[in-house]
């Protein structure tokens, strides 16, 4: 087993070697053994997914290995697919080995003794979206280039986590891996990315739902179905932002207020947070009389001010009408707790009420 560890370790260094300009010296030789390589550690995630025990000492000898802190076992089923992307973006490959590769992807070894493998489609698919994240946005009728190119982050986001979840099989794996892609993102957009993906998600359960009500009934189960799968997602999205109180912050000052509320209004768990953390700010806000308004307690800390509070409280009461009065019930019990004052400038909350 310590022979089998020894070579898993060298995954990195090969998919690293991929990457650079080393395989400008490679022949067809050096190319097939790459390959071999990355068939061989195909086989070892086949031979060991259903045994927990080998596949935790895999994890913990691919997590030791640098800088590639995001591979995991199911790495090990996917490395001929990462290969040979990296080999195909790579310019650096001579034209003689990289009409071997082709060849080696259209015709993989015993291609005709079973099922079509997905390699090449999911190949063919990433590289798909590649090309399509490099592609100029100049056409009037759509969305603006940045608006774009972060939906179809958030999609292959969503596409790669529901990927995950069919290869490891639980939450936690799913989480350690969606934690370690999105800590590689800057804190911005990071956050942009998976505000697009959770409005995804509801947007794209919508439609299916109105579609589903022209067809059968036969149709409703797989309806079903897609939106349970569809809320397990939006869940490990939810515990990477909630889990940490200022990730959660942050992620609130960085996005308008008019998309934080209508997520709001589609995830309850995200609403409740929500709202703990604007009345948490909001209870900071001391009243000036000389200035004759709110202003912050610590003019250097990364809160709200009483323009930004009003707008974000402004916002989730032009939502729904479930949200509205949950807003409302919540402003309305913060000024009973306050004094239940009916006069300005003695409770932010009484302000707030009469403003929004």
């Amino acid at each position: 087993m310590e022979v089998v560890l020894g070579r898993v370790e060298q995954l990195p260094a090969l998919l690293a070697v991929s990457r650079s300009a080393v395989v400008r010296d490679w022949d067809s030789l050096t190319l097939d053994r790459a390959l071999e390589w990355a068939r061989y550690f195909q086989h070892l995630y086949d031979r060991f997914r259903a045994r927990p025990q080998l596949r935790e000492a895999l994890e913990r000898r691919l997590r030791r290995a640098q800088p590639y802190p995001l591979l995991g076992f199911p790495t090990l089923g996917r490395c001929p697919q990462l290969l040979g992307l990296a080999l195909l973006e790579n310019r650096a490959l001579p034209p003689a080995a990289c009409r071997r590769l082709l060849r080696s992807l259209l015709q993989p070894p015993g291609a005709g003794t079973g099922p079509e493998p997905r390699g090449l489609a999911l190949l063919a698919r990433r590289k798909a979206a590649a090309c399509l994240l490099a592609l100029p946005r100049c056409s009037p009728r759509r969305p603006s280039g940045p608006e774009l190119q972060l939906e179809a982050e958030a999609q292959l986001l969503l596409s790669q986590l529901r990927e995950e979840g069919q290869e490891v099989g639980e939450a936690a794996g799913q989480l350690r891996w969606l934690c370690g892609v999105l800590e590689q993102l800057p804190q911005p957009r990071a956050f942009e990315v998976v505000a697009a993906a959770l409005a995804l998600l509801k947007q794209g359960s919508g439609a299916e739902q109105a579609g589903d009500r022209d067809r059968d009934g036969s149709s409703l189960d797989g309806y079903r179905a897609s939106a349970a799968e569809d809320g397990c997602t939006a869940g490990l999205l939810l515990s990477w932002l909630l889990g940490n109180q200022e990730r959660f912050s942050a992620f609130c000052l960085c996005l308008p207020c008019s998309l934080l509320a209508f997520l709001a209004g589609h995830y309850s768990q995200l609403s409740r947070s929500y709202l703990d953390l604007l009345t948490g700010w909001g209870s900071r806000l001391f009243y000036d009389p000389l200035q004759g308004r709110w202003v912050k307690s610590c003019l250097d800390k990364a809160e709200l001010s009483w323009e930004e509070l009003r707008e974000h409280f402004s916002c989730l009461c032009q939502g729904s009408t479930l949200l509205k009065e949950q807003t409302q019930a919540a402003l309305k019990l913060l000024k009973t707790q306050d004094g239940d004052f009916k006069v300005c400038g003695l409770s932010v909350w009484t302000d707030l009420l009469m403003e929004v």
